[in-house]
């Protein structure tokens, strides 16, 4: 490379073509480097907006947070941004309210620590944003029974948490699950049906079917999931037979491989599958050991049915919103006791079924995935 040339009194030295091509690059680099900085700006900012207005939402719409109320926010280190969230929102109405990080749990159904507790006890509202779901828990029924209402969000997620089924109309998905009242009532036989080889028959006291899974929160000892919209029921115990295979989450996976339940007397019996199916044995096996023997069968209790209603969900590997997609049901199996059942385990995992047939009695209400009734 030629040296440059001195310059003269008032004159830029002149270049040669390397030099000058050194310039240019190093001022693209900078500009470059200026354009990521601002889109990487603006799309931080961009996620805080969301996050603030679904926060706001559910604040405002789902939970209708009240001055002065005590309110409780559980999350883990896994959901801590929207635990910030909440809180940053419920203070514009209370300055009453409390943001709990808790150790994350192992498996859903877990019980809090105790001082965690101890303090849903003593709240009016309760939201816990965590991994695994507290909803099937002492401490949350026990927080229900002194007059909360709790809004729980199991597998929460931040993109979850701005757009898909918490993005829904909660008016509209509460009008929707009203609405479905008559074509329940008196019917008492379910049976479920899919191409893949799903025949399942179960029997349910319809009374019992709950339709406050709507996303609105705003009375005392009401339970809900966020996002929401779903109806379910607690299968009558001892009645179900058949075979179920589950093709489309379990827990928190987007299956590739189908898992086939075999049922009797509404107890699995069997697991088949590939990596996923003995995962699922050894998992409730290792809950099992924990309780006494005579109650280690009630693990493979199947504990839920239902069916989603809100058409913003999406089928993504967690099943918090996938079990509440349009044209879905799903079946869990463990505990079932915040339903009036009698096996106490403490886990409670649901899987997803993409693209069933569903009857109750003779009247269907799904045709392979497509939701036929008129709301």
């Amino acid at each position: 490379m030629g040296k440059p040339s001195k310059a003269k009194d008032g004159q830029k030295p002149d270049l040669d073509d390397d030099d000058l091509v050194g310039v240019i690059d190093s001022v693209i680099n900078k500009s470059s480097e200026q354009k990521i900085n601002s889109e990487s700006v603006k799309e931080d900012q961009n996620s805080e907006r969301l996050l603030a207005m679904s926060a706001k939402m559910v604040v405002e719409t789902c939970m209708d947070i009240r001055r002065g109320e005590n309110v409780l926010i559980v999350c883990d280190p896994t959901t801590g941004v929207i635990g910030q969230a909440l809180h940053e929102a419920i203070t514009e109405r209370s300055e009453r309210v409390l943001l709990i990080v808790m150790p994350k749990g192992r498996h859903h159904g877990e019980e809090p620590p105790a001082p965690v507790a101890s303090l849903m006890r003593q709240q009016q509202v309760i939201l816990a944003p965590t991994r695994y779901s507290l909803t099937h828990t002492r401490a949350i029924r026990q927080a229900l029974r002194e007059g909360a209402r709790v809004a729980t969000m199991p597998g929460m997620t931040e993109e979850m948490f701005t757009h898909g089924g918490m993005s829904a109309n909660f008016n509209e998905i509460k009008r929707k699950i009203s609405n479905l009242g008559p074509y329940l009532r008196r019917r008492r036989i379910i049976n479920v049906k899919s191409d893949n080889g799903t025949d399942i028959t179960f029997e349910v006291n319809w009374r019992e079917w709950k339709l406050d899974d709507n996303g609105i929160c705003n009375r005392p000892r009401m339970l809900t999931n966020l996002p929401a919209g779903k109806a379910f029921i607690m299968p009558r115990e001892g009645t179900m037979n058949g075979k179920v295979i589950i093709d489309g989450s379990w827990d928190a996976t987007l299956l590739d491989e189908e898992i086939e339940l075999e049922i009797e007397n509404g107890i699995v019996i069997d697991v088949k599958g590939g990596t996923i199916a003995a995962n699922i044995r050894q998992e409730f096996g290792e809950v099992a050991r924990t309780l006494r023997t005579k109650e280690r069968e009630n693990v493979w209790t199947v504990a839920e049915f239902g069916f989603g209603v809100n058409e913003q969900a999406r089928l993504g590997g967690n099943v918090l919103e996938d079990e509440k997609r349009l044209g879905t049901c799903y079946f869990a199996i463990g505990d079932n006791t915040a339903l009036g059942g009698n096996s106490s385990v403490g886990i409670h995992i649901p899987g997803v079924l993409k693209s069933p047939s569903v009857w109750l009695d003779d009247t269907q209400i799904l045709d392979n995935g497509n939701f036929i009734l008129e709301l």
